[in-house]
């Protein structure tokens, strides 16, 4: 399995690698778009793991998540949701933004977390043990105000936890113009708005601008798209619908640039 692009930042390919030694369950905290998910995926290759990715929202059940009974062609055929794949794979399931997850998913999720690592299909009346290389991975975003979704301590509590965010500018620098194929004097001025913005409590924003929208803008410049038009489309309006906020994001911007 070739592994995806991934600048470490800190340690935490080393822990990531030891929980899977020690068959600990991982979550990860951060904002959007400072690289949770290409993490998985790159530690998932390192492992030579399969990598099962389910994303969360709040209309998914937990028999979505472990199968269900279907009909094809009159006949009455069970069907493995992901998690149960996972689990008989001895994969690395990957639960994206977790705390989305109805309630029922989570209770399904304990007996995976803890020592038991088993799930219980409850439609089959079969308890499956994990295998030693299945590994429970689930992130979310604790600055995102969603309602009132949090985890819960007893959920919190089963996992490993690696606290993610931004990268320093010199490691985003080389990110940015690594994942975008642009020169790294172009990266750098877009990593300096970014910071610009980042700073700027007062318009309320809620998120700011992640890596992942700074990679977007760069792959535009990249296929010739002037750098202030870039960051118009890829980086203003998406953080943004208010008029208002635009603009001033966008006069931001044109100053930088």
């Amino acid at each position: 399995m070739t592994a995806p692009y991934y600048r470490e930042v800190g340690d935490e390919v080393r822990a990531f690698t030891a929980a899977h030694a020690t068959r600990a369950p991982v979550l990860l905290k951060g904002p959007t778009g400072c690289g949770k998910s290409r993490f998985v995926e790159a530690m998932a290759a390192r492992l030579d793991r399969p990598l099962v990715t389910v994303a969360c929202n709040d209309e998914t059940s937990a028999h979505d998540l472990i199968g269900r009974w279907l009909v094809k062609g009159g006949d009455t055929v069970w069907q493995d949701g992901p998690v149960t794949r996972a689990v008989k794979q001895g994969a690395i399931l990957y639960l994206d933004e977790v705390a989305e997850a109805r309630e029922d998913v989570i209770v399904v999720l304990h007996p995976l977390a803890d020592h038991r690592r088993q799930l219980h299909v409850d439609r089959l009346d079969v308890t499956l043990t994990a295998g030693p290389g299945f590994m429970l991975v689930a992130s979310y975003n604790p600055g995102y105000r969603r309602g009132l979704k949090e985890l819960k301590p007893s959920t919190r509590q089963r996992f490993v936890a690696l606290a993610f965010t931004y990268p320093a500018p010199d490691l985003e620098t080389e990110i940015v113009a690594t994942e975008a194929a642009i020169d790294a004097a172009v990266a750098r001025r877009l990593v300096a708005v970014a910071g610009k913005i980042r700073k700027l409590d007062e318009l309320g924003l809620a998120e700011t601008v992640s890596t992942r929208l700074l990679v977007n803008a760069g792959k535009l410049i990249g296929h010739g798209v002037p750098p202030r038009r870039a960051c118009a489309v890829a980086v203003v309006t998406p953080l943004s619908d208010d008029a208002d906020t635009q603009r001033a994001l966008q006069d931001l911007v044109d100053l930088a640039l």
